[in-house]
């Protein structure tokens, strides 16, 4: 457990209008592995530990503004309009931190995947002496990033736009993400020292160092990974977060002890949970809040979300299993079953071709295939149960509120919309009707008028 010295705090910058993203939705709600990329800050500061959270909106984004307030509270937001920098975005936060004393990192919100140990890399900079600490990384292609500029020692001594770097300084490859770390009261005293005295006319929370450094201040420069420090600020960034975020997950699970067929074309959500000796055939999609535990298969085209499927359980393929489904171990789902807000005891199978919607199946069940639960009247949802030991014979309808008693037979073909009795044999189909020859007239009569059509 980390030992945490000081109170913490985050600031995380999310009221960038994100144009690129030509989207209707803010650019920090668009998702990555299933969660809005502004979650994925927010849990990495609760993750490293902070005590207060400040997001920076517009005033105008009023979806994200609502998602941040039902997670944090209203408290936790603060406006920036018009947006006029980094580091003014930073001073926004300042009157929701008043009386705030410790640490404090900004972080960004379209940044999914920094990890929490390099937050934590950060926050023992300080520890040892550092007035700031900043985040950089090793890039492939430095382009248009700030140079992380060291001095011999190895201290952060400035950071250069590469628009102002000179070709010496071009050469660095050890560039800025923007991620920094300070204590509270020396960040806020600096950005009251920082104009907007350049081409853009903002505030730049990256002026910090400079100011930090003149004062005779020690600045550090921690590093993590190029792909953990991916911003996305058009679509196909955000589909480069996703193939990195679904890389990471498949080499995390088969690590673990989980057996990808093919693994690039199983995705997984930021929750899912495997266990090992999971076994996940080819073209498997997880949403969020699925666990799966030892021992259990995910056959081929398979789509799995809120759902918890014990040890012994065989899944698809072309199974679905929707929110609310709870798997106890060794049921069947087999091809073109769904199920959602279903409980299903141990042993219990549906094989084929079945719709069961909130419903409650007893242990050794067995539902034949073209069963539904008819459990939507249009207004309600109602629920379904079946006793231990029941069959439910192929292209029955059971509608609910409907009981199946433990052990009884539901007759194929029937539609039943009263309870039945335990150990009951209940069928409920019209009888048989048959006419001799029939089916010989309807053939003469029909060719008698196609052909009367076709002279006509």
């Amino acid at each position: 457990m980390t030992h945490i010295a000081r109170d913490r705090a985050a600031i995380i910058l999310a009221a960038g209008k994100g144009t690129r993203m030509k989207s209707d939705l803010p650019k920090v709600m668009h998702a990555v592995g299933g969660r809005p990329m502004i979650d994925w800050s927010i849990h990495l500061a609760r993750d490293v530990g902070c005590s207060k959270i400040v997001v920076i909106v517009h005033p105008s984004q009023t979806v994200l503004i609502e998602h941040v307030s039902a997670l944090l509270g209203e408290g936790a937001i603060a406006f920036q309009d018009p947006p006029q920098g980094t580091g003014h975005a930073v001073r926004c936060a300042e009157e929701a931190l008043e009386g705030f004393v410790g640490d404090l990192v900004v972080l960004y919100g379209d940044s999914p995947l920094v990890p929490p140990s390099a937050i934590e890399d950060l926050y023992a900079a300080l520890e040892t002496g550092a007035s700031l600490g900043v985040l950089g990384f090793e890039a492939a292609e430095p382009g248009l990033y700030g140079r992380l500029i060291l001095a011999a020692d190895g201290d952060l001594d400035a950071i250069v736009e590469a628009r102002e770097a000179s070709a010496e300084q071009l050469a660095v490859r050890l560039c800025n993400s923007g991620v920094m770390a300070g204590r509270a009261e020396t960040m806020f005293r600096l950005l009251a020292k920082v104009t907007n005295q350049n081409a853009k006319g903002e505030y730049y929370l990256t002026d910090l160092v400079g100011l930090a450094r003149a004062e005779g201040a020690i600045c550090k420069a921690v590093q993590c990974g190029e792909d953990d420090l991916i911003g996305c600020d058009s679509k196909a960034d955000l589909a480069e977060a996703e193939a990195i975020f679904q890389s990471h997950r498949r080499l995390e699970a088969m690590k673990a002890g989980v057996t990808l067929v093919a693994p690039e074309t199983v995705f997984f959500s930021h929750d899912t949970l495997l266990e090992a000796d999971v076994v996940v055939e080819p073209n498997v999609v997880f949403g969020p809040g699925v666990h799966v535990r030892s021992g259990a298969r995910i056959r081929a085209f398979s789509h799995l979300e809120g759902a918890d499927v014990a040890s012994g359980c065989e899944i698809g393929p072309y199974a679905r299993l929707r929110p609310g489904t709870v798997l106890q171990p060794n049921v069947r789902i087999g091809n073109f079953v769904e199920t959602k807000n279903t409980q299903m005891g141990e042993g219990a199978k549906a094989n084929h071709l079945a719709y069961l919607g909130d419903g409650t199946i007893g242990a050794n069940v067995n539902i034949g295939a073209g069963t539904i639960f008819c459990n939507y009247d249009g207004f309600m949802k109602y629920g379904t149960t079946i006793g231990e030991g029941a069959f439910i014979g192929s292209n029955s309808s059971l509608v609910a509120p409907v009981e199946i008693g433990k052990g009884a037979i539901v007759g194929s073909g029937s539609v039943i919309t009263k309870d039945v009795e335990p150990d009951a044999l209940a069928v409920a189909r019209g009888p048989l009707i048959t006419r001799a020859g029939w089916a010989i007239s309807f053939r003469t009569r029909k060719g008698a008028e196609k052909a009367a059509s076709k002279k006509d």
